[in-house]
């Protein structure tokens, strides 16, 4: 990731819109959508987004989050826990509890998809003989 500015000689990392963007490789039109949704808050200098340590692991944090198939709205949650009580212990028990249900689904998802491709193997295999029978006559 990239190291980002520093605010004088002695000052916190801070990021651009496009800096950010390039350190997680996605579009500027994403980070603006999520600060649209309230799961990144960056200063605004005149025109300028800046964003801050907080929301460079905030966004870190979100596309972790879609990768492992969450929603905003359950992100949004998780994140918003650790400023919040419970705190970090609560956030780590919902965050635990959501990787079962996500867990949970996938599981169902590769049952279904296991006796999919099943079902299609036996079609296949029957279109076979049918066209073996068929070019034989």
């Amino acid at each position: 990731m990239g190291e980002g500015k520093d605010i004088g000689t002695a000052g916190p990392r801070i990021w651009t819109i496009t800096e950010l963007a390039a350190d997680y490789a996605v579009t500027l039109r994403t980070i603006r959508f999520y600060e649209d949704q309230g799961l990144l808050s960056p200063e605004r200098r005149g025109s300028q987004r800046v964003f801050h340590p907080r929301d460079h692991v905030r966004l870190g944090l979100i596309l972790r989050g879609k990768r492992l198939g969450f929603s905003l709205q359950e992100i949004a949650t998780i994140i918003d826990m650790y400023d919040a009580e419970p705190g970090e212990l609560g956030q780590l028990r919902y965050l635990l509890e959501q990787i079962g249900v996500r867990r949970k689904e996938l599981l169902q998802r590769r049952r279904d998809i296991d006796k999919t491709l099943r079902e299609l193997a036996g079609v296949e295999r029957r279109c076979r003989e049918e066209v073996e029978r068929l070019g034989a006559e």
